[in-house]
């Protein structure tokens, strides 16, 4: 479940190693049977090739070095198999019994339990563990598994929370981005998938990832997809996406294995761990990973964090139905008619706010319910009497997301408000009266907030307006003076809104691309030309379907039925209240 290191002067960086050649099975035959005299039966040959590969391979014995003739002695492979015991729980007999043969093959992490060469320097001092210089971390599912009944949302959901494990009592914070720049990148491969150590089929290795460190590869993480991933199920036969994914994270962060039976960092896959919402690291790997990280200010050290897990998982809300009969509230806006107040990218999705309500895209831009969701329900702190914001977005410098409204703002950490908001905007030297719009310009990572005709850029990074701004705008040629809504998106353009029309500014350029304005209606929240042109549509009828409106709404509720996953696990992890929040939009 994660990455051996390699070998010195590699420009690859901390992994598994290559299994070293073994020792010819007749040779180990006659080693191990003499060890074993009479009072155990030899084992056999292919037993024994395997055992030498396997000791090698996972840090308890050097590879031997046929083109020098150094080759293992009784007594090396002896001690080999006895620290292979010891670290696995097993009776230490030096001999390859049938538990020790048992415990090879169960299925593990690809790292191994001993630094390379521990064997031959135990007097000598350990190298330290490396670990991450900063403390914003970001993230990304590149591949998924291809024959899986895990959808994708449930895949970055369990990836999410599985980070969340450790970034809960230690200082790390971890966010997911949708670009090729994520510190720590995740795949799911087969076979030979082009770092140098190819997976082996089902069983065996079933995950690695590196160390963090200098090189390119730091904290990028490997699933096998020839295993049967699953989540919550009854299959005995399948691997737990979670329980291996924690332990994996637990090495993209630098932690290495241990030989206590109760860790998560324990190298043997021990079946699923638990609810996500609900698991907590044993005490020995949260100790652990303090030396490393220190303690996160919210959590007491001395603090009893094992609770009993419950029988059965807690009751999640279920999602709504887009066909329900239960009629509309009256100031529920209709997404094609709408006049955004604000128009944001987190986490790599897009999100339209509209009064108290926001629709939201996943980073396909495919709009994931024809229902908007309340907002204060789902980024909880900002008042309830709020019945609209002015702008969103995202820092770049921490990630974090900023609301404004009038002369205030609040920052909130995911969907939860920081303490000390709201604050006044003067923080961000821009005057009474609040602003229209604001976004983070890829080109420059540069802050622009708008109101009327003028603009700002801000720095997020020394949290100081740059000299010289306000400015007369508009700065891109062809995009309105005075807009509504900006955001950057995945693409890396920049898209300007203003009354339901928007503009495209392609990365690094300075005037809008040809053609446009285009309809918001229609090319993002799912609306045919008939809706997004009428003046007098009231609030969308439940009932309306994607392939009414003309285009295909995202199918957000299909992996439930085939992975039988809770809904609240289903959605991107920002959004995990979301589906509350939509449910109450009707009562």
């Amino acid at each position: 479940m994660g990455r051996r290191p390699r070998g010195p002067g590699s420009p690859r960086g901390p992994g598994p190693p290559r299994p070293g050649p073994g020792l010819p099975p007749l040779l180990l035959m006659l080693a191990l049977a003499a060890h074993g005299g009479c009072a155990a039966p030899a084992p056999r040959a292919e037993d024994l090739s395997l055992g030498v590969e396997w000791l090698s391979k996972f840090g308890y014995l050097p590879p031997a070095d046929p083109a020098t003739g150094q080759l293992q002695t009784q007594e090396e492979l002896s001690k080999a198999i006895t620290a292979m015991q010891q670290f696995g729980g097993l009776e230490t007999t030096g001999i390859l019994d049938e538990a020790t043969l048992a415990l090879m093959k169960t299925p593990r992490c690809s790292l191994p339990d001993l630094p390379l060469g521990a064997q031959s320097r135990r007097r000598r001092q350990t190298p330290l563990p490396t670990k991450w210089s900063k403390r914003n971390l970001s993230w990304r599912v590149r591949t998924f598994p291809r024959d899986s009944p895990l959808g994708r949302d449930t895949v970055r959901a369990l990836m999410y929370y599985a980070l969340k494990v450790w970034s809960d009592i230690t200082p790390l914070n971890f966010h997911e981005v949708a670009g090729n720049m994520a510190d720590i990148q995740i795949d799911f491969s087969k076979a030979d998938h082009n770092d140098g150590y190819p997976f082996d089929g089902p069983g065996g290795t079933v995950a690695h990832a590196f160390f963090p460190g200098d090189h390119h590869t730091a904290g990028d993480t490997h699933f096998d997809d020839d295993e049967a991933w699953t989540f919550r199920s009854s299959d005995a036969h399948g691997m737990d996406l979670f329980a291996v994914a924690v332990h994996e994270f637990g090495h993209a962060i630098g932690l290495s294995h241990v030989a206590a039976p109760s860790s998560i960092m324990q190298p043997y896959y021990q079946g699923p761990v638990g609810d996500p919402l609900r698991y907590g690291l044993p005490y020995e790997d949260r100790v652990r990973v303090w030396q490393l990280y220190g303690v996160r200010e919210s959590v007491s050290p001395t603090a009893q964090l094992d609770t009993p897990e419950p029988e059965e998982p807690p009751l999640l809300p279920e999602p709504p139905n887009n066909r329900s009969s239960t009629p509309p509230q009256k100031d529920v806006p209709h997404r094609c008619t709408a006049h955004f107040d604000a128009v944001a990218q987190i986490r790599g999705e897009a999100f339209f706010f509209k009064g108290k309500y926001f629709w939201r895209l996943t980073r396909d831009r495919h709009l994931v319910s024809l229902q908007p969701a309340q907002m204060h329900r789902f980024w909880r702190g900002l008042p309830l009497h709020l019945d609209s914001v002015d702008a969103v977005y995202e820092r770049t410098s921490d990630h974090k997301i900023v609301f404004f409204k009038g002369d205030r703002y609040w920052v909130f950490k995911d969907n939860n408000v920081e303490e000390g908001y709201p604050r006044p905007v003067s923080d961000f030297s821009l005057p009474p009266g609040g602003i229209d719009a604001v976004f983070s310009w890829a080109h420059n990572d540069r802050t622009y907030f708008f109101k009327d005709q003028l603009y700002w850029r801000y720095d997020d990074h020394t949290r100081r307006m740059d000299p010289g701004y306000p400015a007369q705008g508009p700065l891109w040629r062809g995009v309105p003076s005075v807009l509504d809504d900006a955001m950057r998106w995945s693409d890396g353009a920049s898209y300007f809104f203003r009354g339901q029309e928007y503009w495209k500014v392609l990365d690094g350029e300075l005037e809008a691309a040809p053609g446009y304005p285009q309809s918001t209606a229609r090319d993002w929240l799912v609306c045919g030309e008939q809706l997004a042109d009428a003046e007098d549509v009231g609030p969308g009828p439940q009932g309306r379907s994607g392939a009414q409106d003309g285009l295909a709404v995202c199918s957000c509720t299909s992996d439930a039925h085939r992975s039988a996953l809770p809904p609240l696990l289903l959605l991107p992890p920002l959004l995990w209240g979301l589906w509350t929040s939509v449910s109450s939009t009707a009562s």
